[in-house]
C-alpha cells in the first residue's frame, strides 16, 4: 500500500470519525449549542491557530469541517501528506471537542487528562526557556512489556523530558504503580488516538501565548515549533493509518517520529525514524531533535529529576515531615573562607530519619558553607530560593516554603529506598557546585536534627534574615546605579525584555533585582545584562533613554521604548509565563488583577486566561500590564497611574498571599490601614456594578482619584 497511502487512509478514517461525532452531538444538542473548551481563551485552538477560525457553536464546528477536508487533498502527494497530517489533528481536536459539548468535564473519574488549561499552558513557561523540560515525549501505544514502559517513561523523566502518554502505555504505567500526572510531567492524555488532539492544541496555544503567532498563519505556526518546541513522538507497534497519519503532521510540526513497526514505512532521517530495538528509544529520540542533556551525578538511592517538582506527598504516603510551623526547622547559606571549608563534607548532628517513628514531625536545620574568591554575601539568599527547586527534584520529597518557614515531606517509598538526612547534603551540594562553579570552590553541608541545636540556629538565622530584610527594604530604584535586563524567556517571546530593577521584579516572579546581579556575574555573556540608568526623561512613569536603548537592543529593534511604572504608557512587555496580569477595570477608575492559579471570573468579564490573551508574545497592550505576584505591593507598582490605590479586585487566596505587604505599603504611601480589606475579591463580587457599590461603602482611595481614560 505504500506510506503515501497510509496517511491518507488515516486522514481519511479521523476525519469520517469526526463527521460522525460531530452529527452525532448536533442530533443531542442542536447547532446553536454552545462549543466552548473549560479555561481557555483560545476556543478550539488547533482551529483557531491553523485556520483562524473560533469555533464557538456546534454549527460553527460542523462547518468548518468543510476545511479540514479541503487539507486532505491527494493533489500534490509529497506536499500533501504533511497538510493532510495537520488537517488529521485538527479532526482529532473536533473529535474531543464533542465530548467537551456535552460536558466541561468528561474525563472526570478516569485515570485521563484530556483537555490543557491555558494555566498549565503558561505553567510551562518558565522550565521551558531554562531548559528545565529539555522537550517533549508522545507516547503512542504500549511497549513491549510493562517493565521496559516504566524503564522508558522514568527514563525520559530523569533527563527532564515531559511524557504525554495516549493508549496502551497508560495501563502499563499505572498497572506498575507510576505517579502520572501534570505536576509530575507524565500526564495519561487520553486512550484513543484522537486525545492527541488535546497535545497538539497545548502547543498551538504555547506558540500563540509565547511567540504572538497570528491565528491562521499556517507556515508561522509551523515554523515556530519546529524551531522552539522540542518535540518529539516514539509510535509503538502495530502503528494504525490514522497515528500513521497523526505523524505525518507531527512531522510537518518539526516533531520526528521514532516506531518499530515496518509495516509500509519507509526511514525518512531525522523525520521518520524506524528502529526495532525499542529500548535504545531514549537516545534516539533525543539524537533525532538535537536535545543535549546536562546530566549532573548526585549519589542518592532514588531518581533526581526535574520531573518531580511538582510531586504531591500525601500523609498518607509521608513517612516524616519537617514543618517550621510545628518544630524548628532552617535553611541557610553562609560564605566562609576558604581554609574553614573541607570540600564536599557532609555533616549530621543528631539522628537520621530511621531513628523516627512513620509520620513523625522532625525538626531540622541545613547549613551550606560556600566560598569562592569572587563569591558575595548577595549571592546567599539567591541561593537559598534555589533550595526549594533543587530538593523537590527528589522523587519522593516534596518541598515548601523559604527561611525558617519550611516544610520537606520524605515519602515511605523513597525511605524504603534508603534516603536519609545526608542526601539532602548531596543533592545541595551537587547542585550548588554545578549551577553555580564560577563563584563557589568550595562548599560543605552541615545537618542538624538535635531540637536544642536547630532551635539555636533558627534563632541564629532569623537574626540573619532581619538584617537582609532591613538593606533590601532599604534598596530602591533610586539607589543602585544600574538596571538589568532579563531574556532568559526569548527562546519562546524572541521580542521580549524584562528590565529587573530592586522594586519590580521579573514578570514570572523568578527573578529579582539580586536574582539578575547574580546571574549576570556568574555568566557576563548570559541573559541578565547590565542597564545604566543615568539619562532619566520622566521619573513619573519610569522612562529612560538607556532603557529604551537596551530593549531595543535585546528585542532586535521589535521594541522601541517603555515605562517602568505604567500601565498607559507604553508598558512592559510580558512573554506569556507572568504570575499575574493586571486591567484597567473602568467603571471603578481601578485596576482588577488575577493570578495564573485562579480559575474564575473577575468584573471585567473576563478570566484570567481571556486577560492573557491580550498581552503576551513580547507585544505591548496600553491598559494590561502581565508582572510578578510581590510586585503589587511595590511603591513603584502603577506610579505613575497613582500607585496601589488603583488596585479593587484581586482573588482572596492572592490577597491574602500579599496582604501583610499591601497593607504597610499603603500605609506608608497613604497613610491607609488595612487596604486589603477595602480590595474586593470572588467571594464579594465579580459583577462591575457591585464591586463599584462595595468601593463606595469601604470609602476606597481610587473613588477620590483621577480619570484613567
Amino acid at each position: 500500500m505504500g506510506l503515501f497511502e497510509r496517511v491518507f487512509r488515516g486522514s481519511d478514517e479521523m476525519y469520517f470519525k469526526a463527521e460522525t461525532e460531530v452529527n452525532a452531538v448536533i442530533a443531542e444538542l442542536g447547532e446553536d449549542a454552545p462549543m466552548t473548551m473549560p479555561d481557555t481563551a483560545y476556543f478550539l485552538a488547533c482551529i483557531y491557530a491553523y485556520l483562524g477560525k473560533k469555533i464557538t457553536t456546534l454549527g460553527e464546528l460542523k462547518a468548518v469541517l468543510t476545511d479540514i477536508r479541503a487539507m486532505m487533498t491527494r493533489e500534490n502527494r509529497t506536499k500533501s501528506i504533511f497538510t493532510s497530517g495537520i488537517a488529521t489533528a485538527m479532526a482529532a481536536e473536533v473529535i474531543e471537542a464533542c465530548k467537551y459539548a456535552r460536558t466541561a468535564t468528561p474525563y472526570e473519574g478516569t485515570q485521563y487528562h484530556g483537555h490543557f488549561s491555558d494555566a498549565e499552558v503558561r505553567e510551562l513557561g518558565v522550565p521551558l526557556v531554562t531548559r528545565d523540560i529539555p522537550g517533549f515525549v508522545v507516547m503512542i501505544g504500549a511497549a513491549p512489556s510493562v517493565e521496559e514502559a516504566v524503564e522508558t517513561v522514568k527514563g525520559y523523566q530523569s533527563r527532564g523530558i515531559f511524557v504525554f502518554m495516549i493508549g496502551g502505555i497508560i495501563d502499563q504505567v499505572h498497572e506498575a504503580g507510576v505517579t502520572t500526572g501534570f505536576g509530575v510531567r507524565c500526564v495519561p492524555v487520553g486512550p484513543d488516538i484522537w486525545s492527541v488532539g488535546h497535545v497538539i492544541s497545548l502547543v498551538t496555544r504555547a506558540t500563540m501565548i509565547f511567540g504572538a503567532t497570528e491565528p491562521g498563519d499556517y507556515d508561522a505556526f509551523n515554523e515556530y515549533t519546529m524551531q522552539r518546541i522540542f518535540a518529539f513522538v516514539n509510535a509503538y507497534a502495530p502503528v494504525d493509518d490514522i497515528t500513521v497519519a497523526c505523524g505525518a503532521g507531527a512531522i510537518k510540526m518539526g516533531f520526528p517520529v521514532i516506531t518499530n513497526d515496518t509495516d509500509d514505512m519507509w526511514a525518512v532521517p531525522k523525520s521518520l525514524i524506524i528502529n526495532t530495538n525499542t529500548k535504545d528509544w531514549i537516545d534516539t529520540s533525543l539524537e533525532a531533535r538535537d536535545i543535549k542533556i546536562k546530566v549532573t551525578n548526585i549519589d542518592i538511592p532514588v531518581a533526581f529529576s526535574s520531573a518531580y517538582e511538582g510531586e504531591i506527598i500525601r500523609k498518607k504516603d509521608m513517612q516524616i515531615e519537617m514543618d517550621g510551623s510545628r518544630v524548628d526547622c532552617v535553611e541557610l547559606v553562609r560564605t566562609k573562607e576558604a581554609h574553614e571549608i573541607e570540600d564536599h563534607s557532609i555533616t549530621l548532628e543528631g539522628p537520621d530519619f530511621d531513628q523516627f517513628e512513620v509520620g513523625a514531625k522532625i525538626p531540622i536545620a541545613y547549613i551550606v558553607e560556600v566560598a569562592g574568591k569572587t563569591m558575595q554575601s548577595d549571592f546567599e539568599g539567591v541561593f537559598e530560593r534555589k533550595f526549594h527547586s533543587f530538593l523537590n527534584c527528589i522523587e519522593g520529597v516534596m518541598h515548601t516554603g523559604q527561611r525558617d518557614m519550611i516544610r520537606i515531606r520524605v515519602s515511605k517509598a523513597s525511605y524504603e529506598a534508603g534516603f536519609r538526612a545526608k542526601h539532602i547534603g548531596e543533592v545541595l551540594y551537587a547542585k550548588i557546585k554545578s549551577e553555580y562553579d564560577t563563584v563557589v570552590d568550595k562548599c560543605q553541608v552541615k545537618i542538624y536534627t538535635d531540637p536544642e541545636k536547630v532551635k539555636e540556629l533558627r534563632a541564629e538565622a532569623n537574626h540573619i534574615f532581619d538584617q537582609r530584610d532591613e538593606r533590601l527594604k532599604s534598596m530602591t530604584d533610586e539607589s543602585v546605579d544600574v538596571f538589568y535586563t532579563c531574556i532568559l524567556c526569548q527562546a519562546f517571546s524572541p521580542s521580549h525584555v524584562c528590565i529587573v530593577t530592586p522594586e519590580r521584579l521579573g514578570l514570572c516572579g523568578a527573578v529579582s533585582w539580586l536574582d539578575a546581579k547574580a546571574t549576570n556575574e556568574l555568566d557576563p555573556n548570559g541573559p541578565c545584562q547590565i542597564v545604566t540608568k543615568t539619562r532619566m526623561i520622566d521619573e513619573r512613569t519610569g522612562r529612560y533613554e538607556d532603557v529604551n536603548e537596551a530593549v531595543n537592543q535585546y528585542s532586535h529593534g521589535a521594541l522601541e521604548q517603555v515605562t517602568l511604572y505604567s500601565i498607559l504608557e507604553d508598558p512592559m512587555t510580558s512573554c506569556g509565563c507572568f504570575e499575574c496580569i493586571c486591567g484597567i477595570e473602568p467603571l471603578s477608575n481601578g485596576v482588577v488583577i488575577v493570578n495564573r492559579e485562579h480559575v474564575g471570573m473577575t468584573p471585567l468579564g473576563m478570566s484570567f486566561s481571556e486577560m492573557a490573551s491580550m498581552t503576551g508574545g513580547g507585544v505591548q497592550t496600553p491598559g494590561f500590564m502581565g508582572h510578578g505576584k510581590h510586585f503589587i505591593s511595590s511603591k513603584k507598582f502603577l506610579k505613575a497611574e497613582g500607585g496601589p490605590a488603583r488596585i479593587v479586585w484581586l482573588p482572596k487566596a492572592l490577597k491574602e498571599q500579599i496582604r501583610e505587604k499591601l497593607n504597610e505599603t499603603a500605609h506608608e504611601l497613604y497613610g491607609i490601614d488595612n487596604f486589603a480589606d477595602m480590595i474586593a475579591d470572588e467571594t464579594i463580587t465579580e459583577d462591575p456594578e457591585e464591586l463599584l457599590n462595595f468601593l463606595t461603602e469601604q470609602n476606597h482611595p481610587v473613588l477620590g482619584m483621577d480619570p484613567l481614560l
